[in-house]
């Protein structure tokens, strides 16, 4: 169960409230307590829609304050960020987890640097633009394909890539539920996955919302990419996303 925290003013859901350490460390604190194994913070929005680019000094400005004390609270940081030099900040201050929403595909270096560090990267599916024509579980493979031969290259270890297919991302609301209803395909490559639908725009399609009204939403699409492989869910909502993934379990073991 990976927990989100954005320090970020533009995030879709959350922007602006954790922007001060003392609240951003008293989520962290409370996604723990709920259960959550990992904290991924973000300090740059990647909305799909309207989010600002900043550079990788505004990264660490809103890193600086509060990535010492939220490695201290002893589980294991993401840093979810697609700049090396970002990445490699937090890395040197006890995160071990990089998520790279541009699957080391956007920002030259990133792959050597991860490769140097021998930590885990998650390798998310994205686009620059959305197209409905295209057949999204074939690009999402051919994208896969085209980071695992960088991360070799570079000498990332394959026991060290997990995979996102990026719901969301580059995506139409019915492309990002195709690539959960078809979230097994990418089991050919034989390596963790990821699924984070938290809040995401594809369940107000469904249902029109707005994202803080989106938990049922939310808990339907882990629910299905748990039973379709998804070994790590990415939320907002630790507590309810974790309690819904037990219940379902449990009833499945009786079948």
């Amino acid at each position: 169960m990976m927990g989100v925290l954005n320090v970020t003013p533009d995030s879709f859901s959350d922007g602006g409230n954790f922007l001060t350490p003392e609240r951003a460390l008293a989520q962290a604190r409370a996604m723990i307590a709920e259960g959550a194994d990992i904290i991924d913070i973000g300090a740059e929005s990647t909305r799909p829609y309207g989010a600002q680019p900043v550079s990788a000094e505004q990264e660490l400005q809103r890193l600086r304050p509060i990535l010492t004390e939220l490695v201290s609270l002893g589980v294991p940081v993401s840093i979810d960020s697609m700049k090396p030099a970002v990445a490699a900040y937090a890395l040197d201050a006890g995160a071990v987890i990089a998520n790279d929403v541009w699957g080391l595909q956007r920002e030259p270096g990133m792959a050597a640097l991860l490769a140097a560090r021998n930590l885990p990267v998650v390798v998310m599916h994205n686009r620059d633009r959305v197209d409905p024509a295209l057949d999204i579980m074939t690009d999402i493979a051919g994208f896969f394909a085209r980071s695992l031969e960088i991360a070799a290259k570079a000498g990332i270890r394959s026991g060290n890539i997990v995979l996102d297919p990026g719901i969301g991302f580059g995506k139409t609301p019915e492309q990002s539920m195709t690539a959960l209803a078809r979230l097994s395909e990418l089991g050919v490559f034989g390596l963790p996955l990821l699924v984070g639908a938290s809040r995401k725009r594809f369940i107000s399609s469904v249902t029109p919302s707005e994202p803080h009204q989106r938990l049922g939403g939310s808990i339907a699409a882990h629910l299905v990419a748990a039973r379709g492989g998804a070994r790590i869910i990415r939320t907002h909502d630790v507590s309810d996303t974790l309690q819904a993934l037990r219940v379902a379990a449990a009833i499945e073991d009786r079948r």
